[in-house]
């Protein structure tokens, strides 16, 4: 089976092909060819997550899967959410993103914040399904660890032994986070077809 998943993204690549049954056939977006930046003008997870799984089904002929991630503070009632990419500004730089969440929050006793990821599947039948995952945790003082991406490096989940995710390895890290639980859910189900 040949199934797309909406990124060219090589760190969510890594991270999602060892959660992949045997035998399915990942392919990226450079994979079927697509170059151009995919749409995602919606105002939730959700809806970003369908957005670009039924952009490159339509587009491409190819069934496909998308993502979207969004980091949950308290504090800030809930951002930067499904502005989590471009928190600091449309050049989408995680350590600006960072940079900003940290001096949000300085001084701010409650820390506490979960990822929420949903996974949106394109069939080739036209059929839109959704799985999401999240993991609770808080956000750390100051940038912890070198691996991972994006807000990893300040976000320690609740489950785990006090490091971030950036101080993880990418197999510890996948079996906790919220993106392998989307994963799983879409796994489960394709185990299934």
């Amino acid at each position: 089976m040949r199934l797309c998943f909406a990124s060219n993204n090589a760190h969510k690549l890594d991270e999602i092909r060892p959660l992949l049954p045997a035998g399915l056939e990942l392919l990226s977006l450079a994979d079927i060819g697509c170059h151009e930046e995919l749409p995602e003008t919606q105002d939730t997870l959700e809806g970003n997550a369908r957005q670009k799984a039924e952009y490159v089904r339509q587009h491409y002929g190819v069934a496909c899967f998308a993502d979207d991630t969004g980091l949950e503070v308290t504090a800030l009632n809930g951002a930067p959410g499904v502005y989590s990419a471009r928190y600091a500004g449309p050049q989408r730089l995680a350590e600006d993103n960072v940079a900003k969440l940290l001096q949000e929050l300085a001084g701010q006793p409650d820390r506490s914040a979960r990822f929420r990821t949903v996974v949106a599947l394109a069939g080739a039948d036209g059929i839109m399904h959704e799985f999401a995952g999240e993991v609770a945790g808080v956000i750390t003082e100051d940038r912890r660890g070198t691996a991972g991406f994006g807000y990893d490096p300040v976000f320690a989940p609740t489950e785990g032994d006090g490091r971030t995710f950036a101080e993880m390895s990418g197999a510890e890290k996948n079996r906790i986070s919220h993106r392998a639980r989307a994963v799983a859910g879409l796994v489960a189900f394709l185990n299934e077809e």
